[in-house]
Parts: C-alpha cells; structure tokens; sequence
C-alpha cells in the first residue's frame, strides 16, 4: 500500500512536479512509500532523518537512521541554508524479504545532476545523511541512497554467555548481549542458500540509480546531466563495484575508505583475526609496543597503536568492531566455523580464525567470497580517500591494494591501445575509520570528511569542467582540501606522524 503526503510547492518561475507525479513515474517498483514536502532537506531540520525503531513491526536495532548517520561521520556538514524540496522513501517493491529500502531527496533548486550514496556496515539509507547529503543538497544535487538490500541487526540476547542462536554474534567481547545480523539471515539453511546475500550490495546501489533518474525525470521534466556515485567503508566498496559493472550509469565516484576483497587475499577474513587473536597478549604485555603481540598486529597491516583512557586506540576496535565484524563475515561467507569456544577472551574462534586453511579444506568459501570481489576494473573516474590510521580496514590491504589493481588494468589497456578512466588515492595522513575518534585522539587523529568532500568537488570539476584532478598524494596534518601541486605525492611515509 502506498501512502502520499503531497503538496504542491515549487519555485517562481520554474515548474516542478509534485509527489503525485512522481511516485506514478516510478509506478510498482516501489511500495509503502512515503513523500512529502519538506521545507529544508538538510539534518538542521529535525524531521529529515527519521528516529530510531520508528518502523512497527521491525525489531529493535533493525532500522537506526539517528544513529546510522554518525556511526563514521563526525557531524554534519557546515549548513548553511535551509533546502526546500520533496523527501520520498521506502521499499523496493523486487524484494521478497521486504528489507531493501531507498531514499530521494529533491530539491526545489536542482543544479541538474544527481548524487547516489552508498551505505556503510550493515546501516540504513539514512547512513550518509551527514557525510554527504547535507554537503550536496545544498549545492543543489538530487541526492539518493540505499541499505545494500537489507536491515541492520536484531538482539538475540541481553545477558548470556554463550551464542544463544547459531547465527549470534558478540556484540562487543566484554559484554552478554548477542546479535544477529540480517545480512546472514537462512545462512544456515540447506545448501547454505542465503536470502541476502552480499552481491545485492552493488545490486541495489545500481537499482537505486535507475529509481532515482526516474525520479528526476519526472520531478523536473529533465534526465540528470551527471550521476556521481559516493560512499563510505562498505559504502565505498559499493561506489567501486558501481564503476566496475555498471559504468554507463555514472560519470564519476568517490570512495572514501571502501572495503577491499579478494578470494585470495586481502579481505577482512584474512585481517581481523590477528588482531582479535593477539589482543589478549597485547594486554597482558602492559599495552607494550614492543611485545611480540603488538609486532604481530602491526605485522598483519595494522596502524600502531596509541595511549588512550580508559582504552587505547586499538582497543577502541577491538571493543567495537574487531570482533563482531569478523563474525559477521565469516558466518556468511564460512557457516561451518564454530565461531565462540572460550567466553571473552576467545582466541580459538573470530581470533583462531584461519583463512588460507578454511578455503583448502572447502573451496566453496573462497567462490563465495570471489563472487563479490573488487577487481579494479574501473570505466568511470573514481577517486579514494582513506586514512592511515584506519584500524578497521588498513590502508595496507584496503585502499593503496585497489589501487595496485587499478593500476594493473589500466597497464593492460595502455598496452591494448586503450585509455584509462583518471583515478587517484589520496591518504589522510592520521585519518581513521571512525571520525568520531577524533575527539578521544584529537591531538593525534585527523578528520577525512572534509576531504572526502572537497575530492567530490574535484572529481566533479574533473568531469564537467574538464579540470586536472590533483595528483595521488599524502594529505598533511591539519589540511582540509587537497594540493594541486602535492609536497608529498603518493603514499603517505608512516601510518604516524605525530
């Protein structure tokens, strides 16, 4: 069943259509949709990101958009006026498991181009509501977003002290309370057939592309001019593989910290486990950079570590992200692991974790994991951004690793006579996953989100303009834009600088 608030609004001169037609342009492919005009389209307004739980009928920690917004940003955007326009969200209609949702903002002042958002984790539409809607709304973008196909996560339990569920996962080692996520919804089931699986995360950041140019279309009487696609963490992972499978949608896309894999390494399967596993060590050893654990960490890629209360820097993952990520990926990627034997301090299951052996004794697992690969083959611009501190995915095995298969294919197409979409990495030097480290670090951490911004710019001015994108380089401490003429191109020296 549809719902539709509407109005009519428009701006003097220039005729806009209202919600009426624009849900009849976009016809079945959507259900339980709700639009309305909204008098600022940017958070400054209360109701445009929508609470927490305010779906009936999802459980808690299914749909979070109040949080989702600021699980990497850090804050909004400057917002510096408020943006009148239509908001238009809900479900696509293709899915039977009824969790693939979508969002559309449209503004009354359209600049004639469309900006589509990646979602990162496992988190709602509403995710890059900070990181990038309220930067290119008010710039006059078209702007829509996704939730890779499917809801975020459901408690199993709020005091146990083992998996209550075959499917539960931790959700964060020192704690009783036990989730599953939806992405590993009937992993468990004969054959191992999952009902989302992760190829629907490229599959409906392009679906959602095709949703909103229809949108557009029937919004202002004009097809976008120009599509960029942007994201975050696996957010960005999506922004890759858009530019790899379907280049004919877009003209351009900025990654900010995406998500490597490959079957054969790295990924997040191969990564996580050594820090999971050493971290006990780690403590034991005092916190001392020179034990053997900690050698083993930054061994493994990782960035060092740094003093921090009541937990360091590498604490502050490995008591929020080290663990329950790599349980929720090995639960789908490898169900036949026995992910917890030993209470908190487990070294045997996320930590003992072994990759390399696990794809000999099943190759299936490998396959899976090849079935959503990055490979680098890039057709559009695409611009990186990523931090040297990331502890989450290091810039190691994630963002200069795809940009080494970036390379090896635009190799292939120079000697083939071919020519290279442009695609440049630029490194934040102290820039980490999460920027809101930045006020528990904020002497040693540096924000990427304002450079992630100004690469958009950049790409953008590259594109239409025809402009020179600056060069890959290592972006100084306290720089918020990036150099034309770089004091330090390429990769940043050290993960650390003081």
């Amino acid at each position: 069943m549809v719902a539709v608030l509407c109005a009519a609004i428009g701006v003097p001169g220039i005729a806009h259509a209202d919600c009426k037609e624009v849900l009849a342009a976009l016809g079945n492919t959507v259900v339980d949709v709700t639009c309305a005009p909204s008098a600022d389209l940017t958070t400054k307004n209360p109701t445009t990101t929508p609470a927490d739980n305010s779906i009936p009928g999802l459980p808690p920690g299914a749909f979070t958009p109040t949080t989702d917004r600021g699980v990497i940003s850090n804050g909004p955007a400057e917002i510096t006026k408020a943006v009148p326009g239509l908001q238009i969200n809900g479900r696509f209609a293709d899915d039977p498991d009824k969790e693939a949702r979508f969002l559309l903002r449209l503004p009354n002042d359209w600049n004639g181009s469309l900006v589509v958002a990646g979602a990162s984790g496992t988190r709602s539409e509403f995710n890059g509501d900070f990181a990038w809607s309220d930067y290119v709304v008010q710039k006059g973008y078209a702007y829509a977003s996704q939730n890779k196909g499917v809801l975020n996560l459901k408690i199993t339990s709020l005091d146990s002290a083992t998996p209550p569920t075959p499917l539960s996962c931790r959700l964060k080692p020192d704690s009783k309370i036990w989730v599953e996520f939806f992405d590993n919804d009937a992993v468990l089931e004969p054959r191992h057939i999952p009902s989302k699986p992760f190829t629907q995360w490229t599959q409906y950041l392009i679906e959602a592309t095709g949703l909103a140019k229809q949108a557009v279309k029937a919004r202002y009487n004009h097809f976008p001019r120009r599509t960029y696609a942007v994201g975050t963490s696996n957010g960005g992972y999506q922004v890759r593989r858009a530019l790899e499978t379907a280049p004919e949608l877009f003209d351009g896309g900025v990654d900010w910290e995406g998500t490597f894999v490959d079957a054969l390494g790295p990924n997040i399967l191969i990564d996580l486990p050594p820090a999971i596993r050493n971290w006990p060590d780690y403590v034991a050893s005092g916190f001392n950079p020179n034990s053997q654990a900690a050698r083993n960490i930054v061994a493994a890629g990782y960035p060092p570590d740094m003093p921090g209360t009541p937990l360091t820097f590498w604490g502050r993952y490995w008591t929020q992200f080290w663990e329950v990520t790599q349980c929720q990926w090995q639960k789908r990627f490898d169900p036949a692991w026995t992910t917890y034997n030993d209470g908190p301090n487990d070294v045997t299951g996320t930590g003992g974790y072994t990759y390399y052996d696990r794809i000999v004794k099943d190759p299936s697992i490998a396959a899976r994991v090849a079935a959503i690969a990055t490979t680098g083959n890039i057709k559009r611009p695409l611009v990186t951004v990523a931090g040297t501190m990331d502890a989450l995915l290091p810039i190691k095995h994630g963002a200069r690793a795809y940009e080494a298969l970036v390379a090896e294919h635009g190799r292939d197409r120079d000697a083939g006579g071919g020519r290279s979409p442009q695609y440049r990495l630029y490194e934040v030097q102290n820039g980490n996953h999460i920027e809101a480290y930045k006020t528990l670090f904020p002497d040693k951490l540096e924000l990427i989100q304002p450079l992630a911004q100004n690469a958009f710019d950049r790409l953008v001015d590259h594109v239409e303009s025809g402009a020179l994108l600056p060069a890959s380089q290592c972006i100084p401490r306290g720089k918020t834009t990036l150099a034309d003429q770089p004091s330090q191109p390429g990769h940043c020296a050290n993960l650390l600088v003081p």
